[in-house]
């Protein structure tokens, strides 16, 4: 369903080790919003909700609930570093358009989200 790429998972156990959540899991969702109608997030979670797909790759757990699901089925969570800093990122296969920014997405079928942007694009 989703998958993380190595460099993803290394950066991310350093992550949990250096804030002291070595047995976290990472949640990735998606919610109504941004300047392409939806916006991805995540965090740091403990303890998974009841309706929550967990999937374990390489010694990481991430947390997908039943809506964000949906919208990424397919994609990937990748560590991308650049001039102006590094971060997570994600590479969705449903996405037909994204924000400059790369937080926002639009699958074709949420026109009725779409907020003005807010990355400066």
């Amino acid at each position: 369903m989703i998958t993380i790429t190595p460099e993803a998972v290394e950066r991310l156990k350093e992550y949990l080790v250096d804030e002291g959540f070595e047995d976290a899991m990472l949640r990735v969702f998606v919610a109504p919003g941004g300047c392409s109608g939806l916006q991805y997030g995540m965090s740091v979670e403990e303890v998974a909700e009841e309706d929550d797909q967990i999937i374990e790759q390489d010694g990481i757990k991430l947390l997908v609930d039943q809506f964000s699901a949906m919208y990424l089925e397919g994609a990937e969570i990748d560590y991308v570093n650049s001039l102006m800093g590094g971060g997570f990122t994600v590479r969705n296969p449903n996405a037909v358009a994204t924000c400059a920014c790369g937080h926002s997405f639009d699958t074709g079928d949420n026109a009725g989200t779409v907020q003005g942007c807010g990355c400066g694009a």
